[in-house]
């Protein structure tokens, strides 16, 4: 039976699918809430409890939009089957080289996690920090028509208590370029190209991603990519840095 990676839902959530998503979803049905509308899920009883039960006693500062953030991709998820879309090494390069076109936003479409071929996709997370290798990325329809909201995990590392989360949200870039001229997903690190890797770069080139999966479709990429429905192992939380 092939073995696969661990996705950041299997880090994190693996207690809480189990005892206080089902408690949301019961919260959500008789508050008649629409559970994409990330203001609403923020307020209920149970979601406040939640984040104060990940939040690490040091605290986060800023960060506390972050792990609310990676809550709601992580209950959408849950919610929509756990379904997981693993890139291939031998398909990441015709995904990133597609000319993309402009895909009809689908709001009901569940919630996906892609998880890209290890240590192949980097990016800077934080401006003059160390470039850090993208896992893959949670992404669903928010209740605004036509808007993809897509959080990037990068940096997981067996040695790391915790990974980097960024999340945009938007139409599909129009025109997307870089202002050096360099194809976009083209490698920023010192001999990348020569290694095979690629790299993001901008918050643009991170949400175009999403939308690429969305043009495909997940019929598409289940002939190819795998598709797979979420079991999650046991693990300890980490801190979204």
């Amino acid at each position: 039976m092939q073995r696969f990676r661990p996705t950041p839902f299997d880090l994190v959530f693996e207690t809480v699918a189990q005892t206080t998503f089902p408690a949301i979803r019961t919260a959500l049905d008789q508050s008649g809430l629409d559970p994409r509308n990330r203001d609403g899920f923020l307020m209920l009883r149970e979601v406040v409890s939640l984040l104060r039960e990940l939040r690490p006693e040091s605290g986060l500062g800023e960060g506390i939009d972050q792990l609310a953030a990676l809550v709601h991709h992580g209950y959408l998820f849950w919610a929509g089957g756990g379904l997981t879309v693993r890139l291939s090494s031998d398909e990441l390069p015709d995904f990133l080289g597609q000319v993309s076109s402009r895909p009809a936003p689908q709001p009901d479409r569940p919630a996906l996690y892609i998880q890209l071929p290890e240590r192949r996709v980097w990016a800077q997370v934080i401006p003059g920090d160390p470039h850090e290798p993208l896992d893959g990325w949670f992404q669903h329809f928010a209740p605004d028509p036509g808007l993809l909201r897509v959080l990037g995990i990068f940096g997981i590392h067996p040695d790391r208590p915790g990974f980097s989360v960024v999340e945009v949200s938007g139409q599909q870039p129009v025109g997307l370029t870089r202002p050096d001229g360099t194809p976009v997903f083209s490698s920023t690190l010192s001999g990348g190209a020569a290694a095979g890797l690629f790299s993001v770069a901008g918050e643009e080139e991170l949400l175009e991603l999403g939308w690429r999966v969305t043009e495909l479709g997940v019929g598409s990429l289940e002939s190819g990519a795998n598709l797979s429905e979420h079991q999650a192992p046991s693990s300890k939380l980490p801190a979204p840095s």
